[in-house]
C-alpha cells in the first residue's frame, strides 16, 4: 500500500476509520482489518472505543513499527494540563507506549492555539507521539497553525468526498506538503447510490463507492479513512486501489454537486 510521508512519519493512504464503532463491534473489526491488511488505524477519545482497538492491535500478533495508528484530543481538553491527561488516557486504553499521530479532533474558540501547540510538541518529545496534527481545521486556521505558531503538523483530517469541494484547502496544504486526510471520503454512503459513479464503476467491475475512493487516493498528498466494520467492506475497499479511472470518468465525476456537507464545519460544541 503507498505512503505519504509526513513530519517523520510514514501514513498509509488507505486506513480504517472507526467513528461509532464501540465494544466487541470495534475489536472485531479491527481485527478483520489487520488480518487484511491495513496499517492504519484511526480513532480519538470521543469514539471512547480506544480500549477495543488496544485489545485488537494487542491480538494482531503485528509489530508495533509495522502499524500506524492515529488518536485525537477532544475539544474539551484543549487546555495544556487536560491534554496531557487525555494523551496519556488514550495511551492507556490503547495498550501503547505511543501514537503515530496525536491531533487536535475540532477547534475551540476558547482554546490558546500557542500553548495547545507548545503542549502537545512536549508530548512529541516525550515520546508519546510520533507526530502532531489537526483536524477539522479552517483556512484560517491552518493560516495561524502554518505561518504565526510555526507548528509542524503532520496532517489536516477533514471531510473529503466526490461530493464536496475542498480545493482551496488542499491547495494551502498541498503547497506546504501537509497531508489532507479524508473523513467521510464515501460521502455516508451516498456514494454507493450516485448514478454518475455506478456508471463509472460498471466500466471498470467495481461499485460506486469504490470510484469515489479511487478518485480521492489518487490524488496527490491524500489519505482516507472509510469506517467500514464488515470484512466485505473492507476489502471492497482495499480493492479500489486497483480502479484505474480514466479523463473520462474524472470529467463525470467533476460534474457532481460539490456542495454536500455532512459534518458542520467550523469549531467543536461551543460553534455557533
Amino acid at each position: 500500500m503507498d505512503h505519504l510521508k509526513t513530519q517523520g512519519i510514514s501514513l498509509p493512504r488507505l486506513g480504517l476509520g472507526t467513528f461509532r464503532m464501540q465494544g466487541d463491534l470495534c475489536r472485531a473489526a479491527v481485527e478483520s482489518a489487520l488480518a487484511l491488511g491495513y496499517r492504519h488505524i484511526d480513532t480519538a477519545e470521543m469514539y471512547a472505543n480506544e480500549e477495543a482497538i488496544g485489545a485488537a492491535i494487542a491480538s494482531s500478533g503485528l509489530a508495533r513499527k509495522d502499524l500506524h495508528v492515529t488518536t485525537k484530543v477532544w475539544v474539551e481538553n484543549l487546555a495544556p494540563d487536560a491534554i496531557r491527561r487525555a494523551c496519556d488516557a488514550s495511551l492507556n486504553k490503547l495498550g501503547l507506549d505511543s501514537v503515530d499521530l496525536y491531533l487536535v479532533h475540532w477547534p475551540s474558540r476558547s482554546m490558546n492555539l500557542p500553548r495547545v501547540f507548545e503542549t502537545l510538541l512536549k508530548l512529541k518529545e516525550e515520546g508519546r507521539t510520533r507526530a502532531i496534527g489537526v483536524a477539522n481545521f479552517t483556512l484560517a486556521l491552518l493560516k495561524t497553525t502554518v505561518e504565526e505558531i510555526r507548528a509542524p503538523i503532520a496532517c489536516n483530517q477533514i471531510e473529503y468526498h466526490v461530493m464536496l469541494d475542498q480545493s482551496k484547502v488542499r491547495a494551502y496544504l498541498d503547497a506546504r506538503k501537509i497531508p489532507l486526510v479524508a473523513y467521510c471520503p464515501l460521502a455516508q454512503g451516498r456514494a454507493a447510490s450516485d448514478e454518475t459513479l455506478i456508471k463509472i464503476g460498471r466500466k471498470h467491475n467495481a461499485s460506486g463507492a469504490q470510484v469515489a475512493l479511487k478518485w480521492l487516493l489518487e490524488q496527490d498528498n491524500v489519505a482516507a479513512i472509510p469506517k467500514a466494520s464488515r470484512k466485505e467492506s473492507q476489502q471492497a475497499n482495499l480493492d479500489a486501489l486497483t480502479i484505474a479511472l480514466d479523463d473520462d470518468d474524472r470529467r463525470a465525476i467533476a460534474q457532481l454537486p460539490k456542495d454536500k456537507r455532512f459534518v458542520s464545519p467550523g469549531f467543536g460544541p461551543d460553534w455557533d
